[in-house]
């Protein structure tokens, strides 16, 4: 249970919005409670009364009455209250969740994220933060206002009978002792299963949408989906589990209130307080005892889904635990000017064993470029991964205007390089929101104030065609830029580029997958841009290499130069 603790003190930062939720919730098993307990007085009394006419004559039926339109009143709008405040609370609480799993996914490198599928870490994001709201909505509140509503219903059974109030608050308490425990164990392996099952569904089905032309062209749709099918069938088998054990746990509760009301049936027969027969008093100590079947029932609940939300919790304390593989220095102010780069017996494996690169040696003076040519595979991607401290080097030095990389803060670093891959990613937003990315980030300005600059870019790489219409910066990328051809979304990534002003442009593989008029002209709009910026290309393609002022072939984890075409 101690992974629940960092969450446990997340929730503090909303402590104002869920002590109301944890009131109105009191209030509404209190109105509860007190609206049976005065209906089984006030229909056993008003028998009484009517037993004789003088009783019935100078029976008060006006102030009990307006007693339970009150409490009906008070229960429903304490109800509202409390779904309101614990959602708005929950909500707010999965945002602050949110928040902080980024503020520490962020300064992960791909080392820490080795390994780790993109369904997996979508499903922890998303799904398993979503399950930590259980810790509020079904545990804390429900627990703590059980608890308040059990010393409150102490106090008013013993103002007429000590003696009843403890045997039932007694009995309740033990309840609430050992049918948590019960249900634990029930749900216990369900909800991992339920949790696991969602997860591994998720991620057959991201892998799906993801690899369709791939499972298209080679006619593997109908096995991957019988994949899936089968994922769901258990997927959904955990939820009739799960779905089962909420049925029992409820049925218990049931079988338990009802022990209780029969328990006080017999112990207040003998009378309530002073009143020997009971009378109205013994229906309203039975009517109390059965109401308290509303604040009983969110126990199953809590306990039955807590071993999915512990699971949850360790999901997602798995990935914002991790300490940086690449750890950045702070405090330092060190700012790249000319981009010049200095490599020098540089090794890399991503594994013990298995060298990438093997004394990789290279010098980019201010103003150069250079191209590195090379099969898929040979580590050139890894090259550019350790410039941008992705990865960290086994061994060997990288020099940053004759400064080691180490030695700069990552916004430093990051604002000294641009970086134009072949894999661009657009996210769900406008077309403004896509390229803003590119710009320094400062705060309150408009989101509008750099939309000359943006249409100018846009022309420049020739998606001056995206310019027509009122406001065509708002226009909708969609999921992955489906509104966009492959083109466009490379051309968009080359704008991102030229929106940053660093001196240091790496280019991997930025037309792969085009064709050959496509790729000049990105090629030709990047050089244009990159005139005296120093540029470091890699590719397996011998486009533009007459524009170099270096090219190299990195073979079995060396680089060694050549001169043709260049």
């Amino acid at each position: 249970m101690k992974v629940l603790l960092p969450f446990l003190k997340l929730f503090r930062r909303q402590w104002l919005m869920m002590i109301t939720g944890l009131l109105l919730s009191f209030i509404t098993l209190l109105a509860g409670v007190g609206l049976l307990s005065l209906s089984g007085w006030f229909l056993s009394a008003t028998a009484v009364a009517g037993l004789t006419v003088l009783t019935a004559q100078s029976f008060n039926f006006f102030t009990p009455a307006g007693g339970v339109r009150f409490l009906s009143i008070a229960r429903t709008a304490s109800r509202y209250g409390e779904r309101l405040a614990t959602h708005e609370a929950t909500f707010k609480l999965l945002t602050e969740l949110r928040v902080w799993a980024w503020q520490k996914l962020l300064p992960l490198s791909a080392a820490n994220l080795q390994g780790l599928r993109k369904g997996d870490l979508l499903n922890r994001l998303v799904a398993d933060i979503d399950t930590l709201d259980h810790l509020y909505l079904r545990l804390l509140i429900p627990m703590s206002a059980s608890l308040l509503m059990i010393a409150a219903l102490y106090l008013f059974i013993a103002w007429f009978d000590p003696s009843l109030a403890l045997t039932l608050c007694g009995f309740l308490l033990l309840v609430l002792l050992v049918l948590p425990t019960i249900f634990y164990r029930l749900g216990k392996a369900p909800g991992q299963a339920l949790i696991e099952t969602k997860q591994k569904l998720r991620v057959q089905l991201l892998d799906v949408i993801q690899g369709q032309a791939e499972l298209s062209l080679f006619a593997a749709n109908q096995r991957y989906l019988g994949r899936i099918y089968q994922q769901q069938h258990r997927f959904f088998s955990s939820q009739l589990t799960m779905a089962k054990i909420t049925g029992l746990s409820q049925a218990i509760l049931i079988l338990t209130n009802g022990f209780a009301v029969l328990l006080m049936l017999y112990v207040a027969a003998k009378g309530v307080g002073n009143a020997v027969p009971p009378g109205p008093l013994f229906a309203m100590v039975v009517f109390a005892t059965m109401a308290c079947l509303e604040m009983m029932m969110p126990v199953a609940g809590a306990f039955q889904h807590l071993s999915s939300t512990v699971l949850a919790a360790q999901r997602v304390s798995a990935l914002t635990e991790q300490a940086p593989a690449v750890p950045f220095v702070t405090g330092q102010h060190l700012i790249a000017q000319t981009g010049s780069l200095d490599i020098s017996n540089l090794h890399f494996g991503y594994q013990q064993n298995q060298p990438i690169l093997q004394g990789v040696n290279l010098t980019l003076a201010a103003g150069e470029k250079v191209a590195i040519l090379g099969k898929t595979g040979c580590g050139k991607s890894s090259l550019l991964n350790m410039i941008t401290r992705e990865w960290q080097s086994n061994s060997g030095a990288i020099l940053l205007d004759g400064q080691p990389i180490a030695d700069y803060s990552e916004a430093n670093l990051r604002a000294a390089m641009s970086v134009v891959s072949q894999r661009v990613h657009l996210f769900s937003g406008t077309l403004r929101d896509n390229l803003v990315l590119a710009l320094p980030y400062i705060a309150n300005e408009k989101r509008s104030a750099h939309d000359d600059q943006l249409k100018q870019v846009l022309s420049q790489v020739g998606l001056g065609h995206l310019l027509i219409g009122d406001k065509p910066l708002n226009m909708w990328m969609g999921e992955g830029g489906r509104q966009l051809s492959g083109g466009e979304q490379r051309r968009i990534g080359v704008a991102r580029a030229l929106l940053r002003d660093a001196p240091l442009l790496l280019l991997d593989e930025p037309t792969e997958g085009l064709d050959k008029r496509t790729e000049r002209e990105i090629l030709s709009t990047l050089f244009a841009f990159a005139e005296h910026k120093t540029v470091l290309m890699i590719s397996h393609r011998t486009t533009a290499l007459n524009q170099m002022d270096a090219c190299y072939q990195l073979i079995d984890g060396k680089l060694q130069r050549f001169h043709l075409p260049c």
